[in-house]
């Protein structure tokens, strides 16, 4: 695959298996994750990232799956789980850092699967540090990445998303109680929040829900590198007593894209372990 044009489909039917098919959540659903992929680890044991278990979840729940992600390799092997568990995936490559291809995985992912039903935009990028550490070069790739793609994204999807259909977007509590020490990326999730509540109010009359889940500290590769870098942040004192980890926050997401939040939207849905309300 060379871009967002190339689609590859991995995986068969549980019909096909010959196996009953489970009826999920996300049955008939046909639904794009923007940052399927997963960042490679040197740990044997290392947990998946936030967009492959959304992903594999809303697979195991029923949904047709296009896995997108910058990184071909990651969004291949987010597929190809979905597809040992007898799940259908399509692969895309595209980096939302460019307007074109922000259009394009939408016009992809429609053609691959019929339709779009869901989106979910777990893309983000943290550049920075400190006012004095940040430069106008950090300032703009974080917040192309991090905010100017969903907006593109969803002014792409929004038109051929049916009634019922639902968006969500990958915020982070750093939207709300800054922390992360890199304004550029604090701002960019703030942003994602105001974000959501425009898109969900002007798509409201069209029936497609937007809604935002902002995690804490989750037990990613990528989070286990930010400690690594700020050791602090493995020890900040969680309410629940740990940090959490991605299939909680799939689990969230997937909650948002079926019907069973047919009367939520604009919404933000902390998934923290009480780190922001209980501190």
């Amino acid at each position: 695959m060379s871009g967002p044009d190339g689609v590859n489909s991995v995986g068969v039917t549980a019909e096909a298996r010959g196996l009953a098919p489970a009826r999920g959540r996300l049955t008939g659903r046909r639904v794009l994750v923007v940052g399927a992929g997963t960042r490679p680890s040197p740990e044997p044991e290392a947990p998946v990232g936030n967009g492959r278990a959304i992903s594999v979840l809303a697979a195991r729940e029923g949904a047709v799956v296009v896995c997108a992600d910058v990184a071909s390799d990651a969004a291949s092997a987010t597929a190809e789980m979905i597809g040992a568990e007898g799940g259908r995936a399509h692969t895309l490559v595209a980096d939302v850092s460019d307007p074109q291809q922000c259009r394009r995985v939408v016009a992809a992912a429609v053609e691959a699967m019929g339709g779009l039903d869901g989106l979910v935009l777990n893309v983000g990028i943290a550049l920075g540090g400190g006012l004095s550490g940040t430069s106008v070069e950090d300032w703009d790739a974080t917040l192309a990445v991090n905010l100017r793609a969903h907006f593109l994204v969803c002014a792409a999807a929004v038109p051929v998303m049916p009634p019922g259909a639902s968006i969500v977007l990958m915020g982070s509590i750093a939207g709300i109680k800054p922390g992360s020490r890199m304004p550029a990326y604090d701002v960019s999730k703030a942003g994602v929040i105001g974000l959501t509540r425009t898109v969900g109010l002007d798509t409201a009359r069209s029936g497609i829900r937007v809604n935002a889940v902002l995690p804490g500290l989750i037990d990613t590769p990528l989070g286990r590198e930010a400690s690594q870098g700020r050791p602090s942040r493995a020890r900040t004192p969680v309410p629940l007593g740990r940090q959490g980890t991605a299939w909680e926050v799939a689990y969230a997401t997937v909650f948002l894209l079926s019907d069973e939040a047919s009367y939520v939207t604009g919404q933000s849905l902390v998934v923290d372990g009480g780190l922001t309300s209980l501190r």
